[in-house]
């Protein structure tokens, strides 16, 4: 990326970060928090701390727990776990590097394959699968809230009751468990990104500071005899029927991580350096992950025995009703405040932070931000994501529909990245509406893409409508890859006349090495 002159930049604050705006650049593609960052200051720990606050959910708990109750041995669920977080580490790197090396979010970088205009294709997709994620998050941490309330003011019990005060599917107590909970994550939220990035960097060590008390607890009450690393019922599975399984599980956990995978790019922009950014990927996934789930196994586990099951006669895998049901005030307080605090975590750096960039880009002279972030906000009270979770059937169609498209937007990412634009971005195209640009297309749009995400898209939605659990557990990989090869189909045999307005393609320079931009440039 080479060095503008300094007459022709000027510096901007924003809650996103400092960015530096040319006055070349479009104001229908450019704002201060789109632009790219004056300077880059993440480090690794910062990083390694996303992901700490990313998995640290009560999502999360219950998916690893999940894992560990497949039916196949617990070395079988290791190995798939394992395999499957280096994958997601992987894809991860491949993500972080376009957005770390030109300093923008990832809606910005999709411009490089989608176009200027047609990046907001895949902005509203992610956008819209982060409101109703992030609405449903927003409910199951509230729920800590209503339970902490009842266990010390039990004659509040008729108002947690829907059918006797209820308001939209919802109890008076849920609402304000609810309430609260949005108001505490807008509060950090509007704060800005530094304060975000510090209250994910205290909050991913101090909820596993919790988590091993909680874990310690439980193991010395039941005893270590009594701890195991298979929660499954019945009789396990064997021969091919458990190496399906696995195979399941590694794409279950590839699929859990799509969400937050595909926008890594509005986080790995800070990072001083694309070393930096590998570094703190590799202690956030294979390390945090792996020792996680051996730390949610062994209280789920011990827990059993401690606080017995549920109704159903079923292990209790939500960290916030195993704490909840242990027989000591001050313990059980504790974990379920740690629980929603970690719930606050994982939504604002997964489904906060994305629909802000993702909307801001849509209309950038209108939506800042933090506006952006306010409308998903908004939209995820609109949606009433306690109806929604609690139809699972709508919950199924909504989200793995929406689910499905993830994978052809990474597949044409990466490809055209890696292999069509050989790791060069042209930064200053980014916010460029001018013909003959590296991704104006044709008039803002790269048709190659967008008929792409719609081709792909058909075969993984099509096994959620009518295939099998199992077969639905791999549309991602169907997805990214069907979206990668009609991409790289389109790009290669399609005429330049289709592709671009101009009929050429545009030279792009090799952006520079570090992705900053120089001193002299302010």
């Amino acid at each position: 990326m080479s060095a503008p002159s300094a007459d022709v930049v000027t510096a901007h604050e924003s809650a996103a970060g400092e960015s530096v705006i040319k006055l070349g650049y479009h104001q229908r593609l450019t704002n201060s928090d789109l632009a790219p960052l004056k300077e880059q200051k993440w480090t690794w720990y910062n990083i390694f701390a996303f992901w700490m606050s990313d998995i640290h959910s009560v999502g999360g708990y219950v998916f690893a727990g999940s894992l560990f109750a497949l039916g196949i041995a617990a070395w079988q669920v290791l190995v798939a776990l394992v395999v499957g977080i280096v994958a997601v580490n992987i894809l991860c790197n491949l993500v972080a590097k376009p957005s770390q090396l030109a300093g923008v979010p990832y809606p910005v970088t999709t411009r490089v394959s989608f176009g200027v205009k047609g990046a907001n294709i895949p902005a509203i997709i992610r956008g819209g699968i982060a409101v109703v994620w992030y609405g449903i998050q927003t409910y199951l941490a509230s729920v800590a809230f209503g339970l902490l309330a009842l266990k010390f003011w039990p004659g509040l019990e008729p108002w947690a009751d829907v059918d006797q005060h209820g308001f939209l599917g919802l109890s008076v107590l849920g609402w304000a468990g609810f309430i609260l909970m949005w108001v505490l994550q807008a509060f950090v939220f509007w704060n800005g990104m530094d304060t975000i990035r510090k209250f994910i960097d205290f909050c991913g060590p101090a909820v596993y500071v919790v988590m091993v008390a909680l874990a310690a607890y439980l193991i010395v009450k039941a005893g270590w005899s009594n701890v195991s690393l298979d929660l499954s019922t019945g009789p396990g599975l064997s021969g091919w029927s458990s190496i399906t399984q696995m195979i399941s599980a590694f794409a279950l956990v590839v699929s859990y991580f799509s969400g937050p995978m595909l926008n890594f790019g509005d986080f790995s922009r800070y990072g001083k350096s694309f070393a930096e950014v590998k570094k703190g990927n590799f202690w956030g996934l294979p390390v945090n992950f792996l020792f996680f789930s051996l730390l949610v196994v062994c209280t789920v586990s011990a827990g059993a025995t401690v606080i017995g099951t549920d109704d159903d006669g079923n292990i209790i895998t939500d960290p916030v009703h195993i704490v909840d049901r242990i027989d000591n005030t001050t313990a059980a307080v504790l974990g379920v405040l740690t629980f929603a605090i970690a719930t606050i975590g994982i939504n604002i750096v997964a489904n906060f932070v994305s629909p802000a960039f993702d909307f801001s880009n849509v209309a950038p002279t209108k939506i800042s931000w933090r506006t952006g972030g306010m409308i998903a906000a908004v939209g995820s009270v609109l949606i009433t994501p306690w109806n929604l979770f609690n139809n699972p059937t709508a919950i199924h169609y909504t989200m793995d529909t929406l689910g499905a498209v993830i994978g052809p937007l990474f597949g044409i990412l990466i490809i055209d990245f890696y292999v069509i634009k050989k790791q060069k971005i042209e930064v200053d195209d980014l916010f460029s509406m001018d013909p003959g640009k590296s991704y104006s297309y044709r008039n803002g749009w790269n048709p190659v893409a967008v008929i792409s995400v719609i081709v792909a898209s058909i075969l993984p939605i099509s096994f959620v409508i009518w295939g099998t659990a199992y077969q639905a557990s791999f549309t991602w990989f169907m997805g990214a890859g069907a979206g990668a090869v009609v991409y790289w189909l389109g790009m290669r045999f399609a005429p330049t006349s289709f592709i671009y307005e101009t009929g050429e393609v545009p030279a792009v320079l090799p952006t520079a090495k570090d992705g900053k931009l120089e001193p002299s440039a302010l």
